[in-house]
């Protein structure tokens, strides 16, 4: 059903600025994305959730915006973007925006004339303190960089709030006239097409006042909004937040979603990274139960990396610990006290059995998959780089200077691109892997597609089954007449499954994907499966 499209997404994250220059400027836009739409498209992919692409100082990657309603110049302007649009519907792909409206940048004419005049209709539209506030040394988004969370304006003669940097002022959302702005920014966008957004911090967006309390109207407000306007817009939320909170976000009307579609789950995220570094699927196993039942019509987002750290803090301090000592053992892989600033390929060692096994785990939990721009090539990290600008790195096109990505001297090019060590562009680039049938990119336009046949993946019901095999996974997914099984052994021991039992009432198995070729005769009694092997086997009545 068109109003439920997502549920069979695949959701591809791109920095705009870092995928292609098309002007040699050493900066992405939206011309270079256009031209890379086709591979795109083969890719399998058929949402593209775009990093802001507004006008912005760049203080934080492009996340402190000056104007809501245009493209940043160094990308374009409307009307590229628009080009880009037209061309993503002509190959069926669909298109969501950040919407960053948490904070503004300081630069932002809005936080400009609040500071300027105490008697400017936009005094309100921040959080003031006319007095040091008490928790002006709590609640940092970025510990260890930022120290407070409140700074004294000079100009304003008062403190302002910023829960990220202070160069980025919160917005006030208490304040009806920004809610309204808000409405209209997404109406605006929606209205030269965009399928939707991905709303950028959550939880931080809809608390009010001073006593941060969370106001989830404010979301069954925008998702009505956005419905008038487009009937099957999506809102995917960034909220990290506690299993007790997470219905909250999605809400429910008579049994179905009335706040947000979607939500990113961390915590399933979190239970795979300790999963995948003890080589032990129960941390899985016990997350998938402690999940709640979702509403009709919400959706989970999946994913193993993204655009920021891998964020840790919903773990204990051993778990962290485990996680930490198998994939961000060195002080400068880990950021905020919290997290691991590196790709997922170098977090694996390089191994491409364990790196299909992590991919080939995602793409078949229950939700809507999203990968990060570089994955499907096994990008790695620039340490040398700061924060998280490690894991922001250009996209790696071939082997050529400036990895394809620009033609532009180095020194001119938005961040350097990755030019040394086993994950330089020399050695990891779309051009050699797209001649190698054996290649990370050949593998992941395999299993994207084989993806695409699977609707019971994102639509059907899962259920995790007993194996008797510690360190296997093995669930199920039903929709109508098929059953899709998929096995995951995270340990590298080689096993033998009896899922007889299990599966009564089904015949016919067939292969549909796997590590390897197990053979056309298929014994449910005698699965066999390698040390970290992965098969998906669908049975129909």
């Amino acid at each position: 059903m068109p109003g439920r499209w997502y549920r069979n997404a695949v959701i591809y994250s791109v920095d705009v600025r870092l995928f292609q220059d098309s002007d040699g400027d050493g900066i992405g836009d939206f011309p270079g994305l256009t031209d890379r739409l086709d591979y795109l498209s083969r890719l399998g992919v058929n949402t593209i959730w775009l990093n802001p692409v507004h006008p912005s100082p760049g203080v934080d990657g492009g996340y402190d915006i000056v104007d809501y309603y245009a493209i940043d110049p160094c990308l374009g302007d409307l009307g590229d973007f628009a080009l880009f649009l037209a061309e993503a519907d002509e190959r069926g792909l669909r298109v969501l925006m950040d919407l960053v409206v948490n904070h503004t940048s300081d630069q932002h004419p809005w936080f400009r004339a609040a500071r300027e005049d105490p008697a400017s209709e936009y005094r309100d539209w921040y959080v003031w303190s006319e007095t040091e506030p008490p928790d002006r040394w709590s609640g940092q988004v970025f510990p260890g960089v930022e120290k407070e969370t409140w700074t004294f304006d000079e100009r304003a003669g008062a403190w302002y709030r910023h829960r990220f940097y202070r160069t980025e002022p919160d917005l006030n959302t208490d304040n009806p006239a920004v809610r309204r702005e808000i409405g209209k920014i997404a109406e605006f966008w929606l209205r030269l097409g965009v399928a939707g957004f991905r709303i950028d911090a959550a939880p931080f967006l809809i608390e009010t006042g001073r006593q941060r309390r969370p106001d989830y109207r404010f979301l069954r407000d925008l998702r009505e909004r956005v419905s008038w306007r487009t009937g099957d817009a999506v809102l995917l939320a960034e909220a990290n937040v506690a299993d007790a909170e997470l219905l909250e976000y999605f809400g429910s009307a008579d049994g179905t979603s009335s706040r947000t579609t979607m939500l990113f789950a961390f915590r399933l995220n979190q239970a795979m990274m300790l999963a995948l570094a003890r080589r032990d699927p129960q941390p899985i196993r016990d997350t998938l139960a402690a999940l709640p039942d979702l509403p009709d019509h919400a959706q989970w987002a999946t994913f193993l990396r993204n655009h920021d750290e891998v964020d840790l803090g919903g773990l204990s301090d051993s778990e962290r610990a485990d996680v930490f000592a198998e994939f961000g053992p060195e002080p400068d892989m880990q950021l905020y006290d919290r997290g691991i600033r590196r790709r997922l390929a170098p977090m694996l060692g390089g191994d491409r059995r364990r790196i299909e096994l992590a991919y080939s785990l995602q793409l078949t939990m229950a939700g809507t998959p999203v990968l990060r721009y570089g994955d499907e090539i096994g990008m790695g990290e620039d340490l040398r780089l700061p924060e998280r600008r490690a894991i922001r790195t250009p996209m790696q096109w071939d082997g050529g200077p400036g990895a394809g990505f620009s033609g532009a001297p180095a020194e001119r090019v938005i961040t350097p691109v990755i030019d040394v060590g086993d994950y330089g562009y020399q050695h990891v680039n779309v051009t050699d892997q797209r001649l190698d049938e054996t290649s990370m990119l050949s593998w992941f336009e395999r299993i994207l597609h084989t993806l695409r046949e699977c609707p019971e993946i994102g639509a059907g019901e899962h259920e995790v089954l007993t194996t008797g095999q510690p360190g296997v996974l093995v669930h199920r997914a039903d929709l109508d007449d098929t059953t899709t099984v998929f096995l995951h052994n995270l340990d590298d021991v080689p096993c033998c499954l009896d899922l007889h039992d299990s599966l009564t009432g089904r015949h016919r198995p067939l292969n549909l994907f796997g590590d390897s070729d197990y053979g056309r005769d298929i014994d449910l009694g005698a699965l066999a499966l390698n040390g970290y092997g992965y098969r998906w086997i669908r049975l129909t009545r």
